[in-house]
């Protein structure tokens, strides 16, 4: 008998997009930012389409680990920066 035991380094990327409606609705005429492990194709098909959305890809990072279990997503390298940095 012959067993392998082998470590799996799991990877995800994340993406930050801000992301604005299409629709001409009073309330809702302000843009917001989106973190997503969701590509740019996957994230507006997944909401409506162009035809519902403007969506720009701001920054995208990788992350080592996953997702499962509620677990939030990893910092971008520029949030790990700025809370590493002295005051």
């Amino acid at each position: 008998m012959f067993i392998v035991l082998s470590s799996a380094n799991a990877e995800y990327r994340v993406y930050q997009y801000y992301v604005k409606s299409r629709y001409q609705k009073p309330d809702d005429q302000k843009g917001y930012l989106v973190t997503s492990t969701l590509d740019p194709v996957s994230y507006l098909a997944y909401h409506g389409g162009h035809e519902s959305l403007k969506v720009d890809l701001l920054r995208s990072w990788s992350c080592k680990g996953h997702t499962g279990e509620g677990k939030p997503l990893c910092l971008s390298p520029l949030e790990k920066a700025m809370e590493e940095a002295p005051e």
